[in-house]
């Protein structure tokens, strides 16, 4: 899961969401420096990727796109995963997808302190280009498949690769059932 999955399984308390949010550029086991719900909500975002990197049914639809995004296949899924969410956002979640995506960017940059510099800086693109409501367009996914592309080392494979989701569209859509339950109810505790 990408940002927006983070943000929804999150919970309520806002440092444990700043903390899940900011995790990816947070490196080590000593979390001290941080406030407990922030060191929560980092923790938070490590049981999520862990419990995604080994579900089954993200393993089948990482296994579909390998042969367009190579060793990015997993990050590639991650962004799948956040357009079948935001697709159907309504399904998942009481708030409109575009009020909680503002919600969320206002929380954050109240947080953005606390944020590491890389994240600080991602977080300003994210928000000036509304990354989480985007998400919910197949289009808006290739434009993100796409920016990443230029970002990471040898990172061109993933550009396209929204094809691979919209030819198996309804195969994601029935693993990402199966999956974001077993998400929700594995995160519980960290909420």
């Amino acid at each position: 899961m990408n940002y927006l999955g983070h943000l929804f399984l999150s919970g309520a308390d806002p440092l444990s969401i700043t903390g899940n949010f900011m995790a990816d550029a947070v490196k080590g086991r000593d979390l001290s420096r941080f406030p407990e719900s922030v060191q929560q909500g980092l923790r938070l975002h490590r049981a999520i990727d862990s419990f995604t990197d080994v579900h089954p049914s993200v393993r089948a639809g990482r296994a579909r796109v390998r042969d367009h995004a190579g060793r990015y296949a997993g990050v590639v899924m991650d962004l799948f995963y956040d357009h079948l969410l935001a697709s159907q956002w309504s399904q998942w979640h009481h708030e409109p997808l575009s009020d909680f995506a503002q919600r969320m960017y206002a929380l954050l940059a109240a947080h953005e302190p606390l944020m590491p510099q890389d994240t600080r800086f991602m977080f300003s693109f994210m928000r000036e280009r509304d990354w989480l409501t985007n998400y919910a367009s197949i289009e808006g996914i290739g434009r993100s498949l796409h920016g990443l592309s230029k970002r990471v080392p040898q990172g061109e494979v993933m550009a396209g690769a929204e094809a691979v989701l919209a030819e198996w569209i309804d195969e994601y859509r029935a693993e990402f059932d199966i999956f974001l339950p077993d998400a929700i109810v594995h995160t519980a505790p960290f909420r």
